[in-house]
């Protein structure tokens, strides 16, 4: 928590989003882009990733061909359909078959695995360097007394700002697209990519309740629904 010291300004920074169905590369790439110079967000398939890009702009799309249900190169060739953000895709087929056929669906670039995370860093600012940067989303959210702007992991306050973890960031968003409607814990648990017992929602919500509310006892926006699940009382601001 960094209340009383000045937000830092994320919106300078290019957004990335890393769609990878194996945990631990999906952290690796994410800390390894975050140390350098980008702001990188999360999500473990493809229908993950487009509930979080449905909140979000990204500059750039970092995705793994080989994953469960839709895969890399079906959920590129559809996006094509609606948006033109670049899009790296990596694969552990390094044949030169595959890599056209990865093109083929629209990618902007192709990374074999295993590879060198400084390749990868310079690969994304080659595909920025010939793409201005978006501007974030103007959609910004009121929560009580903080402000949610979804293109940056934080809620910001008349004191500060307080930083947010992935899977705040991705339960925040998930209850933001339906205000006001009870969401259970199994659709929060597909929505956010995490284990869909019970407790592990509870555990995330009661986490991201002390830093909304101003008391999270008694809770005035981030509220449970006994028996059904959770709900989000918030306002959206445009600017």
């Amino acid at each position: 928590m960094t209340l009383n010291a000045k937000p830092k300004d994320y919106s300078t920074l290019p957004h990335i989003l890393v769609v990878d169905d194996d945990d631990r590369i999906r952290s690796l790439v994410s800390k390894f882009l975050n140390d350098h110079g980008f702001l990188s967000f999360t999500a473990a398939n493809a229908d993950e990733a487009q509930d979080i890009m449905s909140v979000g702009i990204f500059d750039a799309l970092v995705v793994d061909v080989m994953m469960p249900g839709r895969d890399g190169k079906a959920f590129t060739k559809a996006l094509r359909q609606t948006s033109d953000v670049p899009v790296l895709l990596l694969t552990a087929m390094g044949e030169v078959e595959d890599k056209i056929g990865g093109l083929s669906s629209g990618a902007d670039d192709y990374l074999t695995k295993p590879f060198d995370p400084r390749e990868l860093v310079l690969r994304l600012e080659a595909i920025l360097r010939r793409r201005p940067i978006q501007k974030p989303v103007s959609k910004k959210y009121k929560i009580g007394q903080w402000l949610y702007d979804p293109a940056v992991p934080e809620i910001v306050g008349a004191h500060g700002s307080v930083r947010l973890t992935d899977v705040e960031v991705n339960l925040l968003k998930a209850l933001m697209r339906r205000p006001d409607v009870v969401l259970s814990r199994e659709d929060l648990a597909e929505l956010c990519g995490v284990d869909a017992g019970e407790r592990t929602i509870d555990v995330q919500v009661t986490r991201l309740r002390k830093k909304l509310e101003e008391d999270s006892k008694n809770p005035r926006y981030l509220q449970t629904v006994r028996g059904k699940g959770y709900l989000l009382r918030v306002q959206e601001v445009v600017e």
